[in-house]
């Protein structure tokens, strides 16, 4: 059998620039790989615009149509057996892959695709447009989130699946568990301007509600670093920057936390709740969609407010008891529903008798 086609257009598995995107696009690729059949990265086509331009749609969709028949050739000469999206949405639709699989007879199936009707007619319309055509040839769709799952629905197609598959991590069984001290407050998050930045304001308000004894390590850098730095300046050295950390200083961090806070605005999921809990280490964040589809119960708060998401740190903060129920049940939801054992359960089980099919 030959190989699978891959192709990720918001961002690379090889993007030099970490984040949750590159990295769920990395764990797709492994979970891809099995009984002989492995992924292949055919195009590093980016089709993302940010601010719906025209001159840069219609630029994209001139080297997505230069592009089609040469990847038409290397999949009949390679022997491609299915070609696999991840996250075509309206910034960043999929422009190769409906083309690609039509020309070769080959299954298309789509990771974490989206629809937006309330983006036709706008700026993005094009794009938009071209997200749906890619949903339309889909024979299969696999979302992460509720949320997702909702549009999807209501337009499936006669003889399209549409598959819950959780958010995972590409690891078959849990790290040791954390070993955290009694005050320690992680924090993780790309420095960037918009929601990553709204989330390290909320924190910087709910820091104010502490009290006892308490300090903050922050992973990660960006562009908008001196502006984080000027709303925890307060805190002094409370508050510890560690810069952008690899897998293994990461893992570090996780260790030493006692707690993992990230109040999540618009986060589509948020792989580093699912790594936080993976450690034992508990999440506090805010209630929203996406965020409660891997986030253990307790850890979410209904109320916005930054005391309310205060009140349930000092919690764990200082409630042994409820420290340990919470990391015990922080890790049981990864075992049961976030790593690479299951998440490839529930993938192979669709696509074998798909390929089988062609």
């Amino acid at each position: 059998m030959g190989p699978i086609a891959f192709y990720a257009p918001l961002k690379s598995p090889h993007h030099p620039v970490p984040s949750g995107e590159r990295q769920m696009a990395r764990n797709l690729m492994q979970l891809l790989t099995r009984d002989g059949v492995a992924p292949t990265l055919v195009s590093e086509l980016r089709s993302f615009d940010k601010h719906g331009d025209d001159a840069v749609q219609a630029e994209l969709l001139a080297q997505a149509e230069a592009e089609i028949p040469a990847l038409i050739a290397r999949g009949r000469v390679e022997g491609w057996v299915l070609w696999a999206t991840y996250h075509s949405y309206y910034k960043a639709p999929d422009l190769l892959g409906p083309a690609v699989s039509a020309a070769l007879g080959i299954p298309y199936v789509s990771f974490e695709a989206t629809r937006a009707n309330k983006r036709l007619g706008g700026p993005w319309d094009v794009f938009e447009q071209k997200a749906q055509v890619a949903c339309d040839a889909a024979d299969v769709l696999f979302h992460f989130t509720g949320r997702d799952a909702v549009a999807l629905r209501d337009h499936l197609k006669d003889g399209q699946q549409l598959v819950h598959l959780p958010p995972f991590l590409a690891q078959e069984t849990l790290p040791a568990p954390a070993q955290p001290d009694s005050s320690t407050i992680l924090v993780a998050g790309m420095m960037r301007k918009g929601d990553k930045l709204a989330s390290y304001s909320i924190i910087a308000e709910t820091l104010g509600y502490l009290t006892g004894d308490w300090r903050v390590e922050i992973a990660g850098d960006g562009p908008c670093r001196a502006e984080v730095a000027a709303l925890m300046a307060p805190y002094g050295d409370r508050v510890k920057f560690l810069g952008q950390l690899d897998a293994a200083n990461m893992a570090a961090a996780y260790t030493r936390a006692r707690v993992f806070l990230w109040p999540g605005v618009n986060e589509a999921f948020g792989m580093v709740y699912l790594e936080a809990q993976a450690h034992g280490v508990p999440v506090v964040a805010q209630n929203r969609p996406g965020v409660r589809d891997v986030v253990a119960a307790e850890g979410l708060v209904a109320d916005p407010t930054p005391d309310a998401l205060a009140a349930a740190l000092l919690t764990v903060l200082n409630d042994d008891e409820t420290h340990r129920q919470r990391a015990r049940d922080a890790r049981d939801l990864v075992q049961s529903h976030h790593l690479l054992t299951a998440a490839r359960r529930t993938v192979w089980d669709v696509l074998k008798p798909l390929m089988k099919e062609t």
